[in-house]
């Protein structure tokens, strides 16, 4: 059987955590039957892998480095040899080299993937590209020539789009070169007909390749974000104002020591850039993470990477002051749960009010069930539910020029 996998980061969200919540969650995800773990950290950070694979074998959990990948002056294929070689220090199950951002291109896969393997030393690294720039299969079949033996792929309509290579299309291709894949397709066709008949029922596009865009490498702002930005420029009247908001997005990432253009930190590059574009001036106004960014409260590494004299203009103010005297958080696990689920509550569901509030989860349990999904016809489904009724000796379905009648008999 396939072992479930949960993704958690160092930092997760736009906050900063107490490690008592990071302990938690990894241990309910345990409880539930998850067995891995892939722990990202922004900076590909070492120290920060560290505490988080901790925590995931205190839980039971096996650890799995996410190393993430992105395209900088210094992100070079030695800089990831290296992080490989940090990561199985840490005595992890495997690494998987992550493209978030898609931005992989077989010429760059044809050398870092070789790197990063021989790095390795024979344990077992995975690739995971998406295809935003309509290069994933083809990195993928690179990878593949390279020598790596499992990579990620997704189920249509998820597959494509800004999601994952298509499992079939990776297979098929692979076969295609001579290789062997280790899969059975059966049921996976199975599970994307599901799920294409879910994103029918509920209007929702199936994923499609994208046209090859090379401004994606350029200010490397993930395509949700680029959205969110077109909607915030347009409440005060600049959407005209996107393409500069995107150029201005590479000149802030450049100040801010490149960061990888990954949650939280892509955030706050683009949010940063649209506030410049709209003042007029660079960095005349801030937010609160830019200012926490240059304290290194989101890592070490941002803060001496950064631009000295963007960093000084950043931290030249009151409110660098108010922030830096705030407190890290520090609750206990017994705090959270005084705060959280003094009635009582189970560890699950302090989580669920943790990240939204007591209110919301009412709420949600108030609009009862979840909604059910067939890949059956609705006629079928139909039928189906009318007979679960014991009382009824009859149903019958009739439109303009069809009759459908079904009887309960006595068997002879």
């Amino acid at each position: 059987r396939t072992p479930l996998r949960l993704i958690h980061g160092t930092r997760s969200g736009f906050a900063i955590y107490p490690d008592a919540l990071h302990q938690l969650f990894d241990t309910c995800m345990a409880n539930v039957g998850v067995k891995e773990v892939r722990i990202s950290d922004s900076w590909n950070d070492a120290r920060d892998w560290a505490w988080r694979v901790k925590q995931a074998k205190n839980a039971g959990l096996k650890p799995i480095i996410n190393l993430i990948y992105t395209v900088s002056p210094r992100h070079t294929d030695e800089y990831y040899a290296n992080k490989v070689r940090d990561a199985f220090a840490l005595n992890v199950d495997r690494v998987i080299f992550k493209d978030p951002g898609g931005l992989l291109t077989p010429e760059r896969t044809r050398t870092a993937v070789p790197a990063i393997l021989k790095a390795a030393g024979g344990k077992i690294v995975e690739l995971h590209t998406h295809c935003t720039t309509g290069l994933g299969v083809l990195c993928c079949l690179e990878a593949i020539k390279a020598g790596m033996h499992h990579i990620n792929t997704a189920i249509p309509p998820l597959a494509n789009g800004s999601g994952n290579p298509s499992i079939f299309s990776v297979a098929m291709n692979a076969r295609a070169l001579g290789f062997k894949t280790a899969i059975n397709e059966e049921p996976l066709r199975r599970a994307a007909a599901f799920l294409s008949a879910c994103a029918r029922q509920e209007n929702l596009p199936a994923g499609v390749t994208p046209e090859y865009d090379y401004s994606q490498y350029l200010h490397q702002i993930p395509g949700g974000m680029i959205s969110n930005l077109r909607y915030q420029l347009g409440r005060v009247g600049m959407a005209h104002k996107l393409d500069e908001t995107l150029a201005e997005a590479a000149q802030v990432r450049a100040d801010f020591g490149y960061p990888i253009m990954v949650t939280p930190l892509s955030q706050f590059v683009g949010s940063q850039a649209a506030i410049n574009v709209i003042v007029g001036e660079r960095y005349k106004e801030v937010t609160d993470q830019s200012i926490e960014y240059a304290m290194g409260i989101w890592g070490k590494e941002g803060a001496d990477l950064m631009d000295p004299d963007v960093k000084d203009k950043i931290l030249k103010r009151s409110r660098a002051r108010e922030i830096a005297e705030r407190p890290h958080p520090s609750d206990s696990l017994e705090d959270l749960r005084k705060k959280y689920a003094a009635d009582g509550a189970s560890d699950e569901e302090l989580l669920l009010r943790f990240f939204s509030s007591k209110e919301d989860v009412a709420r949600m349990r108030a609009a009862g069930p979840p909604r059910r999904y067939s890949a059956s016809h609705p006629v079928v489904n139909l039928v189906e539910d009318l007979s679960k009724n014991g009382k009824r000796r009859s149903v019958t379905i009739q439109q303009a020029n069809f009759r459908l009648r079904l009887e309960k008999r006595q068997s002879l």
